[in-house]
C-alpha cells in the first residue's frame, strides 16, 4: 500500500513512526499502522464466498453458490479469540459480500467485544440507512465501498448487475450521514481506467475521505480477464494523475493511495526528487523504515471462508497455502518460522529475478507484486509485469 497523499504532504513522519512503534497495535493511529514495529498482521478475512454480484475481476470468484465449507459460528469465534490474544492491529471483514453471511452481526459484535479494531469491505448494495447504523453500532470503524466506474453504465457492466452503481453511491451517502468513515475502492482495468478523473471528482462531491486504487491482480475470476490488465505505461500515467491530484487536494479532505503495486513508491520518490520537493527525504526514510512496501506474509495475512491461511488475499492458491485454522491456530501458523511459504515471502528480495532482481530499489519495493509475476510467467520470482521503472540497475 502506497499512501501517496501521506508521503507527499508529510503526514506520516519518521518521528511519528518512531513515537508509536512500541505501542500496542490498538493504540497506533490507522495512518501509522504501516510504519509500526509490530509484525502482527492486518488480517483480511473472507468470511463468505457468497455474493449478490458477479464481478469480472473478483479474486475469490464469489457468487450465489455454496456456504458448505465456511467456518461455523463457533469456529469463527475461536478464530476471533485467537486474533484478539495475538493483538493484531486490524481485522477486515470481506467476502464475497460479508453482509450476506447470516451471523455477520454476531461475529462483528464479538470481535469488538474482544477489543479488535475492525473494518468492512463491501460492494455497498445492502447498506441501507438502517444497515449503516447497525454497522456503526457494531464498532466497525471504516467501510470501504467498491466503485468501479464514474458512470452507472461502466460500474454495472463490470459488476454484472444493473442498478448496483446507484446502490453503492447511496451506501456512501448513508454512511456519511451518520458519521461512519468510508472510502472508495476501485480496481482498474482497460475497461474503466479512463474514468479515474471522474471517480475522483465523484469522491469529492460525496465527501469521501479516502480514495484507494487497486491494480488488477489476475487471481480468482480475475485470471479470466488477464488481457484487460493495464500496460506498465498506462498504469504509470494513472499514477502520475493520482500524484498530481494528491499534490493539489487538501490532505485533510481526501487521502489517495494505491494497492498491489509497490513500485508506485519508487515512482513517487522519483517525482519528489525531480521536483525538489522537501518531503523527498522524509518519504525515502519512511519507505526505508518499513523495509519494503509489499507486506504479504509479514504485515498482511488472508484467511479464506474455509479457514485456509495465505500471505495475502490474491495468493489463494495451493502453492501459497500456509495452513488452516481448523487444524492449527492462526497465531501458531503465523509465528512458524519454518513454514516454507512464509520464509519465501518474508525473504523475497533474495530470490528475485529479471529486472526486479537487479534493481537498486528492490529493498524498498520488494519486487512489486509476486502474485502478478506468478500469473504472467508461472514463476513467483520473475519480474512484476506491471512495473514501468527502468532506472539504475545494481
Amino acid at each position: 500500500m502506497i499512501r501517496i497523499t501521506q508521503l507527499v504532504h508529510g503526514k506520516g513522519t519518521v518521528s511519528d513512526a518512531l513515537k508509536h512503534r512500541k505501542k500496542p497495535p490498538h493504540q497506533v493511529p490507522s495512518r501509522l499502522l504501516a510504519f509500526a514495529e509490530t509484525r502482527r498482521p492486518v488480517v483480511f478475512w473472507n468470511i463468505t464466498s457468497m455474493c449478490n454480484l458477479a464481478c469480472a475481476h473478483c479474486y475469490i470468484s464469489a457468487g450465489t453458490a455454496g456456504r458448505s465449507r465456511e467456518l461455523t459460528t463457533e469456529e469463527a469465534k475461536a478464530f476471533i479469540e485467537d486474533l484478539a490474544q495475538m493483538k493484531i492491529p486490524l481485522l477486515l471483514f470481506t467476502g464475497g459480500e460479508p453482509l450476506m453471511r447470516r451471523d455477520f452481526w454476531e461475529l462483528a459484535d464479538y470481535a469488538t467485544a474482544h477489543g479488535l479494531k475492525t473494518a468492512l469491505s463491501t460492494n455497498g448494495t445492502l447498506i441501507t440507512r438502517e444497515v449503516a447504523t447497525r454497522i456503526k453500532e457494531s464498532g466497525i470503524e471504516y467501510v470501504g465501498i467498491s466503485l468501479d466506474g464514474a458512470t452507472e453504465e461502466t460500474h454495472d457492466r463490470m459488476r454484472n448487475q444493473p442498478g448496483c452503481f446507484r446502490k453503492a453511491v447511496q451506501a456512501l451517502r448513508n454512511c456519511a450521514d451518520i458519521g461512519l468513515k468510508t472510502g472508495i475502492r476501485v480496481t482498474l482495468t482497460r475497461d474503466n481506467y479512463k474514468e479515474i478523473s471522474g471517480l475522483l471528482e465523484l469522491s469529492r462531491e460525496l465527501h469521501v475521505p479516502r480514495f484507494c486504487v487497486y491494480w488488477l491482480v489476475p487471481s480468482g475470476r480475475g485470471r479470466e480477464i488477464y488481457d484487460r490488465q493495464l500496460s506498465p505505461l498506462e498504469a504509470y500515467r494513472i499514477f502520475e494523475l493520482l500524484y498530481q491530484r494528491a499534490c493539489e487536494l487538501d490532505p485533510e479532505q481526501m487521502e489517495i493511495l494505491t494497492v498491489d503495486a509497490p513500485q508506485d513508491g519508487i515512482y513517487l520518490l522519483e517525482k519528489l526528487k525531480e521536483e525538489g520537493n522537501p518531503e523527498y527525504e522524509n518519504a525515502l526514510r519512511l519507505l526505508q523504515y518499513t523495509g519494503d512496501s509489499c507486506s504479504a506474509g509479514d504485515r498482511v495475512a488472508n484467511v479464506d471462508p474455509s479457514g485456509n491461511v495465505y500471505p495475502c488475499q490474491f495468493a489463494q492458491m495451493d502453492e501459497f497455502k500456509i495452513g488452516n485454522v481448523r487444524e492449527r491456530r492462526f497465531s501458531e501458523l503465523w509465528n512458524d518460522a519454518a513454514n516454507p511459504v512464509l520464509k519465501a515471502f518474508r525473504d523475497k528480495t533474495k530470490f528475485l529475478r529479471g529486472k526486479c532482481g537487479s534493481c537498486v530499489y528492490k529493498e524498498l519495493c520488494g519486487g512489486g507484486c509476486r502474485i502478478r509475476a506468478f500469473a504472467r510467467y508461472g514463476d513467483i520470482w520473475a519480474e512484476d509485469p506491471l512495473c514501468n521503472y527502468d532506472g539504475i540497475q545494481s
